[in-house]
């Protein structure tokens, strides 16, 4: 029976939990996740797991934050003059956000506060500074 080695194309269905037991993602009801093992496609912790699986198999894996999404960075707080941001602009916290960087990048950013002199955006990942746990079943080697 063939395993799973660096290089190979995977197909794996997932559930990924945070600590106090809730979902953060899951396949169920979509397509098996594909990606190369081994290529930076998923996060290291997880990536990690599958060499030596074989087809069918299921196993639980945890991966501590530094294996996932990284420590929460404060250096990816940032604060904006609220009078720099438009008025049709939804500031709740917790609204997810686009901004163009001055290179022209576009980042993904969370509202985190609000007062009426300052906004908080914090680049990190949702995710980031959490410890994960993923059940995984290895679908098929391509």
């Amino acid at each position: 029976m063939s395993t799973v080695k660096a290089g190979d194309t995977v197909r794996i269905h997932y559930d990924g939990t945070l600590s106090d037991g809730s979902s953060f993602d899951s396949s169920a009801g979509r397509d098996p996740l594909e990606f190369v093992v081994g290529s930076g496609q998923i996060i290291p912790g997880l990536d990690n797991a599958l060499p030596g699986m074989t087809v069918g198999e299921k196993k639980v894996v945890a991966v501590p934050a530094a294996e996932a999404y990284g420590d929460h960075q404060p250096e990816g707080l940032q604060q904006v003059p609220r009078a720099q941001v438009p008025e049709d602009i939804p500031l709740d916290p917790g609204t997810r956000l686009q901004v163009q960087t001055p290179d022209g990048r576009t980042l993904p950013v969370t509202v985190t506060d609000v007062t009426d002199e300052v906004v908080v955006l914090d680049a990190n990942h949702p995710l980031a500074g959490q410890d994960l746990t993923f059940a995984i079943e290895l679908v098929e080697i391509v």
